[in-house]
């Protein structure tokens, strides 16, 4: 691809819902830091590895570390700070696709409104009570709902529909954290959204290039750069201060949308003082009625390489990767950067309750690269070694926001997440595990538990574990 480069550089004043977004300056800034010397990209490693969020300079002389070696060093340098920060929990969360109705079109998407064979549905009351009690039955605790852009879909709809699925409750199963992925409100809607007691709000800007953006968002209110590129200051203005920015790799250069991400970070910390609470990164998956070019297509070496740049540039904030990847590629960048997957997915409408293997395009957004279940995703995880983890501490003790800075960044989060990974594993592992997985498991917490040098906390956790092994549930530091 030719890059024309301007040399008179404009940079945007961050101001609260106005478009933060120069893409002349972001080119700008990977042309300066082309072909940097290995010195150089150690050097930026190693201020990763001391904890500092990384510029969007120091990003780019990683994202311009084009040799094998250093590649492999960035690499390694991902793995070695997802533990120091992380440990070895993994944060699941499955899905729920709450209606397709859609007055976009979106070349890349099932839902688009140009799609006749895309069959429209929104469930019910009824139909939403049978998904989330399924989900409840393989041990979910936290779901993202999913949304196309509708009038229907207006904020008093979601908003009952979040208050639907927290009222659901079988035998000792419940959802605690509500999720929405959503379109753009205004600031009155957002608020109406949050009273329901969302946990994160979700958009993704899906590409960062203005005039990219424009090719393949061909009609409806999301053709919109502006008002998209702002709905996350709406959501702040209205009080929601936990929010998670994303972009679909694949309709543009993924190093451009790697910068545009940071660039999306740094706003919000310059305008609110905190920083989106996720990163999501999807690449393209085919799907009814797809029609993108495939010019910018990301491959699987780049894809785990941007996913370790990443988790170095932005060393506190969660990244999230869904099962549009197949299980060898989410196998892999667990390692280095991934901190939530989802598990047990199915983005059929009506998907968890029909129980159908097979999947229907003409019935789904997009096509999904892992079809394993729940307990296979888990057993994945425990023989890596990882704390799979369902806990829902942090938004119920309002350590969101502002709040959740204040423990993530002097690294005292992983005090809270890590036992609570523990017991939310031990609920999973009492309630919905097989014997073979329950063993595993409990295996894997007392390996844990012999890393505790301070004894007084290692007796509570084991004293909170042995209280959920007696019938106490939603236990959490």
């Amino acid at each position: 691809m030719s890059v024309i480069y301007h040399p008179q550089k404009y940079k945007l004043e961050d101001l609260p819902m106005q478009n933060f977004i120069d893409s002349e300056e972001i080119w700008e800034i990977l042309k300066r830091n082309e072909n940097p010397s290995p010195e150089r990209v150690r050097e930026v490693i190693a201020r990763s590895l001391d904890k500092h969020r990384l510029s969007l300079e120091e990003t780019a002389v990683l994202i311009n570390a084009n040799t094998l070696d250093l590649i492999e060093e960035i690499k390694n340098g991902a793995r070695e700070l997802k533990e120091r920060v992380y440990g070895k929990r993994i944060v699941l969360f499955a899905p729920l696709y709450i209606g397709n109705l859609c007055i976009n079109n979106c070349a890349y998407c099932g839902f688009r409104t140009d799609n006749k064979k895309q069959k429209r549905i929104t469930l019910s009351s009824e139909e939403i009570k049978a998904e989330v009690e399924m989900l409840e039955d393989s041990g979910h605790k936290r779901l993202i709902l999913v949304y196309g852009e509708h009038p229907k879909y207006d904020a008093d709809f979601i908003a009952e529909t979040v208050r639907n699925v927290y009222s659901v409750k079988k035998g000792n199963g419940e959802i605690r954290r509500v999720n929405i992925n959503a379109a753009p409100m205004d600031i009155e809607g957002f608020k109406v959204v949050k009273d329901a007691g969302i946990g994160t709000y979700q958009v993704f800007q899906e590409t960062y290039d203005r005039n990219a953006y424009l090719k393949v968002h061909l009609g409806g209110k999301k053709r919109d750069y502006d008002w998209r590129i702002t709905a996350l200051d709406r959501a702040q203005e209205a009080g929601i201060d936990d929010v998670g920015i994303g972009a679909l790799l694949g309709l543009y250069d993924w190093r451009f949308e790697v910068l545009g991400l940071l660039r999306h970070v740094n706003h919000f910390e310059a305008v609110y003082n905190v920083g989106p609470h996720t990163i999501s990164f999807p690449r393209l998956k085919q799907a009814s009625g797809f029609d993108v070019k495939p010019e910018f297509e990301v491959s699987d070496e780049e894809f785990t390489r941007l996913v370790a740049i990443l988790r170095l540039a932005v060393p506190y904030t969660g990244l999230i990767l869904t099962a549009r990847e197949p299980a060898h590629i989410r196998d892999e960048v667990l390692q280095f950067g991934v901190s939530q997957i989802d598990g047990g997915t199915n983005i059929e409408m009506k998907g968890y309750s029909s129980r159908k293997d097979q999947q229907d395009l003409d019935h789904e957004q997009f096509t999904i690269g892992d079809n394993r279940t729940l307990n296979e995703v888990m057993e994945e995880l425990l023989g890596h070694g990882y704390l799979p983890s369902f806990c829902t501490a942090c938004y119920r003790l309002k350590r969101t926001g502002e709040h959740f800075m204040e423990f993530s960044v002097p690294g005292f989060i992983k005090r809270f997440c890590q036992p609570n990974a523990m017991l939310t594993m031990a609920e999973y592992l009492e309630d919905y595990a097989p014997a073979e997985t329950r063993e595993k498991g409990y295996k894997l917490i007392a390996e844990n538990l012999k890393e505790y040098k301070d004894d007084q906390f290692r007796e509570k956790l084991i004293d909170r574990l042995e209280r959920v092994k007696k019938g106490e549930r939603d236990l959490y530091f």
